[in-house]
């Protein structure tokens, strides 16, 4: 159990962008995690260095962290979003909580 699992009230389903096919991109199975989401907009980087608009995001426990590539697919709420980017906090020798922060679309 993490540090920071009392505050992850939410549930996202993420669907992992693999790769791209003859039919465009190709998914993983979706899977459910655990989280907490900030509906908050923001303007963020994106993979290409460009700044986009963030409509939302979401924390979760660092062990998520393969799950949520760039342009992976995710539902929260009955909406349809995709991951801008990820911040990977991580406390080392510290012992803090150790947590992602998923920009979503």
């Amino acid at each position: 159990m993490g540090d920071l699992d009392d505050f992850y009230v939410h549930t996202l389903t993420v669907e992992t962008l693999t790769g791209t096919g003859a039919m465009g991109d190709v998914f993983a199975a979706p899977v459910t995690v655990p989280g907490w989401l900030e509906d908050k907009r923001r303007i963020v980087r994106d993979k290409n260095g460009q700044e986009v608009v963030s409509s939302s995001m979401f924390a979760c426990d660092n062990a998520h962290l393969p799950k949520f590539t760039p342009d992976s697919k995710v539902t929260i709420d009955g909406r349809t979003a995709f991951v801008i980017g990820v911040a990977n906090y991580t406390s080392g020798a510290l012992d803090l909580p150790n947590h992602l922060e998923i920009d979503l679309t």
